[in-house]
């Protein structure tokens, strides 16, 4: 008798909304929407997260923050459910995942007192750190105004020794954060260690954005039921617009430490090969996010997050493009003032690393892995379509 009070207790606060046991209100309405679509399955094709969620019965926190990781906000699902607003049941799975990552990024950053600040704010604290900084810099080299190159400006090793620091803490960040969520996460997705054909499975679905083509192949939806390919291909852009930047400045460390061939370098050298072509792919790609997220269906995502996101795709754009004034304006008078502003930016986005958007790719990657760990062992439950 007691159990059965126990598990109506349970029933009503999920049908009201209310946190139950440890959850939090966020996540008590996505255990809530959950247990429908359990329910439904109409949407059981569309992308990681419906296969997964039929493997389960009730949703713990771990489970909760597992789900919504694999969730890539494609939209498909809420345009497709017939319980979506305005029905009663308010099912709108796209924004209530959105708020439960919004989250886990706040609850698993480190330190998390620098995680909470940027969710609340963190245009404000992305564009004051920039502007702080680009300011700094440029009174620092305002002595050497008129400089052939910035190496003139700043010597290779003080630049080192200024942005090492800070890329190294940002990576301890991510890695502590992202180590808690796989240890806590293991547990709910079968605790089996992760093999090399998971492994090359979710490699795979990373580096192709597999499910943002909304599980159907025929892409998400933005600013209405119509399905399209923009955001996959924005965010391929940003993504190996990004990689081809950073292989670059990777390239150029190899250049001066190994090969004792110091910059500045010319085409068509490798680094600037790369440098180009990845910064005119982030400028391409965040300027498509921006436009995609300017026009999104209102229903889609949590407007809490619209100041982190427009802060991160901001910063990308102005590295991206200022790194390219900076190329066209060296030898020139204003040179210094691009070198400020583009160094700034780039200090400004490793400062924050841990605490923006980009910390999304981390934990839905390490989501991606459990899943694909998940997916090969026997469904205890046989209730889904495996």
């Amino acid at each position: 008798m007691n159990t059965l009070n126990a598990l109506t207790r349970e029933a009503k606060a999920l049908a009201n909304g209310e946190p139950m046991g440890n959850l939090t209100a966020p996540e008590t309405e996505v255990a809530r929407q959950l247990q429908i679509c359990n329910a439904c399955r109409y949407c059981e094709g569309f992308c990681a997260m419906f296969p997964a969620m039929t493997r389960r019965l009730e949703f713990g926190k771990a489970d909760i923050h597992f789900l919504a990781n694999l969730c890539h906000n494609c939209g498909a699902c809420l345009h497709a459910c017939q319980y979506a607003p305005p029905h009663e049941f308010g099912v709108n799975v796209p924004q209530a995942m959105a708020t439960v990552r919004g989250q886990t990024y706040a609850d698993y950053a480190w330190p998390a007192p620098l995680g909470r600040l940027y969710q609340r704010n963190g245009l404000t604290l992305s564009l004051a750190l920039a502007a702080g900084l680009a300011l700094f810099i440029w009174l620092a080299s305002s002595a050497a105004a008129g400089a052939a190159d910035f190496y003139a400006i700043f010597p290779h090793n003080f630049l080192v020794s200024l942005f090492a620091p800070v890329f190294l803490f940002a990576v301890l960040a991510l890695a502590l954060g992202v180590r808690r969520f796989w240890r806590d996460i293991g547990p709910a997705t079968t605790g089996v260690p992760l093999t090399g054909p998971a492994a090359a499975e979710a490699t795979h679905d990373v580096l192709r954005l597999k499910y943002l083509d909304g599980g159907h192949g025929e892409g998400c939806n933005n600013e209405d039921d119509a399905f399209g390919m923009s955001r996959r291909r924005a965010h391929h852009l940003t993504f190996y617009g990004f990689v081809l930047c950073f292989a670059a400045t990777s390239v150029a460390t190899l250049y001066h430490y190994a090969f004792n061939l110091p910059a500045p370098y010319d085409l068509p050298s490798l680094p600037k090969l790369l440098g180009a072509v990845g910064g005119v792919m982030l400028c391409m790609g965040t300027l498509g996010l921006l436009r995609l997220k300017l026009q999104r269906h209102p229903l889609h995502g949590d407007a809490a997050q619209k100041p982190m996101d427009y802060g991160f795709i901001g910063l990308l754009f102005l590295i991206s493009a200022s790194g390219l004034v900076l190329w066209a304006l060296r030898g020139q008078a204003q040179m210094p003032l691009a070198l400020a502003v583009h160094l700034g930016s780039v200090m400004a986005l490793f400062a924050t690393l841990p605490y923006n958007k980009f910390a999304h790719g981390i934990y839905r990657s390490a989501s991606l892995l459990r899943h694909a760990v998940e997916k090969r062992q026997p469904n205890r439950l046989g209730l889904g379509g495996e």
